[in-house]
């Protein structure tokens, strides 16, 4: 059988070959697809990576903006009385828009500087017994209670004796959120008592032009009545600090009408894309200083778009 013909040109290709070409180009063919496929997809999820990153960096930048021009307001507004005790302001900025609040944070109450009177009180007004109120106060009295001279903490026996697995701080509540650590408190009391709460004012009493009802009510003494005059008064006038204090009679002694370093600062920010997130910090203001602020705290809190 002979393999090419006799004028010496190539026979043609069998049946068989041209198949296996075929099949062999369609897998090139497929294979192709597949890479322009996965190129395809890596593309889109870099661009969008890409977005993301940049909406993340944009949003912590805005945040940052809001809490910086909240303490050069305060700044800017001068010791003293003349220092807001709240405020809010709204500004755009590289395609976001900006909404800040913010409110000093002897607001509410320390509890770390609260005499047990005004600790009970505050667990009062979130519905405790006047019993459990004292009894969570003196708790809280324990927590941050310091040895004795001879090293001993009573306190810190109670914590193990009721099967805990810590010992109280003997020393300033760091965070609020060691509320929720005293013994005998219950987890839900703790969380009433949170937003009412700080470790950072550094004074014992409550700035009355701002407190919340809540807050205001906790003040040792106080008659609901008086409250409501309180309240009125403050939708009046509500910077009238010697008003208020006068309204409040015995219970002034309670009470503040004095600027505080520390402001609580509530940025929300939305892009023009539809993404936003909030935080929430507390910043301490420093004058004749290098830097004008400090960051106490700081919390994100996104919407879940980013």
């Amino acid at each position: 059988m002979r393999s090419a013909q006799s004028d010496g040109t190539a026979s043609k290709p069998t049946s068989s070959n041209s198949g296996f070409i075929l099949v062999a180009v369609l897998w090139i063919l497929a294979a192709l697809a597949t890479l322009a496929a996965v190129y395809s997809v890596y593309v889109g999820n870099a661009a969008f990576a890409t977005q993301v990153n940049d909406d993340r960096l944009r949003i912590t930048n805005a945040i940052s903006t809001g809490i910086e021009l909240t303490a050069y307001e305060l700044l800017a507004a001068g010791s003293g009385e003349a220092r807001p005790p709240r405020g809010a302001f709204s500004i755009r900025l590289a395609r976001s828009t900006i909404n800040v609040k913010f409110v000093s944070e002897s607001a509410r109450v320390d509890l770390n500087r609260a005499p047990k009177a005004l600790l009970a009180g505050l667990f009062v007004s979130v519905g405790v017994s006047s019993a459990d109120a004292a009894k969570f106060a003196d708790r809280i009295a324990g927590w941050r209670l310091k040895a004795n001279d001879a090293g001993q903490n009573t306190e810190a026996d109670d914590y193990k004796n009721a099967g805990y697995d810590y010992a109280p701080r003997r020393g300033p509540f760091q965070n609020s959120l060691e509320l929720s650590l005293v013994l005998g408190i219950p987890s839900y009391i703790a969380e009433r008592v949170l937003p009412l709460a700080t470790v950072y004012s550094g004074i014992g009493q409550i700035d009355v032009r701002v407190a919340s009802p809540e807050v205001l009510s906790a003040l040792p003494g106080i008659a609901p009545e008086q409250l409501q005059k309180i309240l009125k008064q403050r939708a009046r006038d509500p910077m009238d600090g010697a008003a208020l204090t006068r309204l409040l009679g015995a219970a002034s002694v309670w009470a503040s009408t004095s600027p505080n370093p520390a402001t609580r600062v509530q940025v929300q920010v939305r892009l023009d894309n539809g993404r936003s997130a909030r935080a929430e910090a507390v910043i301490f203001v420093l004058e004749g200083q290098d830097e004008p602020f400090r960051v106490l705290s700081w919390r994100d809190d996104s919407d879940g778009s980013i």
